[in-house]
This record gives structure tokens, sequence and C-alpha cells, in this order.
């Protein structure tokens, strides 16, 4: 398998709640892979940036269709220089904004705006010889053959620290948004968030991102079991 992912093609999953540190790992390990590397999560708040921009409400699902198949979304897989923008307007940082989080659990359980962003997302795939993959759905609906499926958790209190620290949130305030996000995701009725059946589950809660992402080149080279 080590030979593989050095010169083959090789495509790793990743999924998992937010704070679990799926973004900071996917990249280090794309990084180490000589891959390329899709935040899928960029792109449905990309879509939801784009439906308050116009001004739409995210509950009008066909509203929200309509922003999602106009709009011009383009995405990079550099780990080291990711963007993301629409109609041709950068939007790395709005797109991280109170406004977009607190809408993109609507945005994103429009049936056919993940079925239209899946096809986008599997064509990046396809395309490219090694890529990690970040998401909600990756494992179980994205890339269902991916070579690595992992499903990367931690405990609420550690996943609101991190999450706090990177957003300079408070950390009562991060946690009850976190916790309102897992509910929507986990129970929304296209493609909710949950761990593939092969997927290898990882806590984060005790290990930092240098351990994460050494224990999964170490599961890509077969060097421990799964």
């Amino acid at each position: 398998m080590a030979e593989k992912v050095r010169t083959g093609r090789c495509v790793v999953a990743v999924d998992g709640p937010s704070g679990s540190g799926k973004s900071t790992v996917s990249r280090r390990l794309a990084s180490a892979l000589d891959a390329h590397y899709l935040d899928t999560g960029a792109m449905y708040r990309a879509i939801t940036w784009a439906v308050l921009r116009a001004q739409v409400d995210p509950a009008d699902a066909e509203a929200v269709v309509k922003i999602a198949s106009e709009v011009d979304l383009g995405i990079g897989v550099e780990p080291d220089a990711p963007w993301v923008s629409a109609d041709g307007t950068a939007i790395d940082q709005e797109i991280r904004g109170p406004e977009v989080t607190a809408a993109v659990s609507a945005v994103s359980a429009v049936p056919a705006v993940r079925e239209l962003l899946v096809a986008m997302q599997r064509g990046i795939i396809s395309a490219a010889d090694r890529i990690v993959v970040e998401g909600r759905d990756i494992g179980s609906v994205v890339a269902p053959d991916a070579d690595l499926k992992v499903y990367l958790t931690a405990s609420a209190d550690a996943r609101a620290r991190r999450r706090s620290a990177e957003n300079a949130t408070d950390v009562s305030a991060t946690a009850a948004d976190l916790a309102r996000r897992d509910r929507l995701d986990s129970t929304r009725a296209a493609d909710p968030l949950q761990q593939a059946d092969d997927a290898v589950v990882l806590d984060t809660t005790a290990m930092n991102i240098d351990e994460v992402v050494t224990r999964l080149r170490d599961l890509l080279d077969g060097k421990v079991d799964a």
C-alpha cells in the first residue's frame, strides 16, 4: 500500500463533526502524500454565501436550488493554498463568517443542492491521481470506494475549545452552535453526517495534529491495523 500511495491513485475520505480536526489533518495528510485536497464543506458554504448575497431565504428550497445551479463555483485543491470563489469573486473569508455558518446546514439539507455538489466533487476526485477529501458524507456517499475512510471525532468539550480558539469566540456559545449543527447535519434526510460502515474511527480528543497524521499514514502504509 505504501508504494501505491506514493506513485498510484489514492483517495482518502475524512468525515466527522465540526471541530474534530478534519481540515488541518486533511491538509497536512495531503501535503505529506503529495496529493490534492478537497474541502467539500467550503463548497456548501460558497453556495450558502451566494444564497445570502441574493437575499434568498435559506429555507426556500426552490430558490436555493436556482442559485446553486446558476452560480459559477470555483475551488482550489492544493493543500498549501486552498481557495474558493463564486462568480469569480474570492470568498475565502466570507464563507467562514457567522451569517454563513448559521445558514449552511439549511442549504446543505436541500437534496438537489447535494446532488449538484456531489457530482462536482466526484468529478474533482476522478481527475486527481491522489486526493484527500474531507466532509460529512465522503465515505458513505461521495467516495464509497476510497482507499481509506476515516471518521474523526472528539469530545464535545474538545471540539468547542478548538473551534473557539480558531474563531476567537466564546466557548459556551461555540459549543451550543456545534451541537445545533451536529443535530441538523445528522438528522437531515439527504446524505446525513454519519460514519461509513468500513471507516476507521479515530478519537482525536487527546491527540495532536502530528499524531493524527502519523496514524493515518501508518494506516495507509499498512503498519497498523484498521
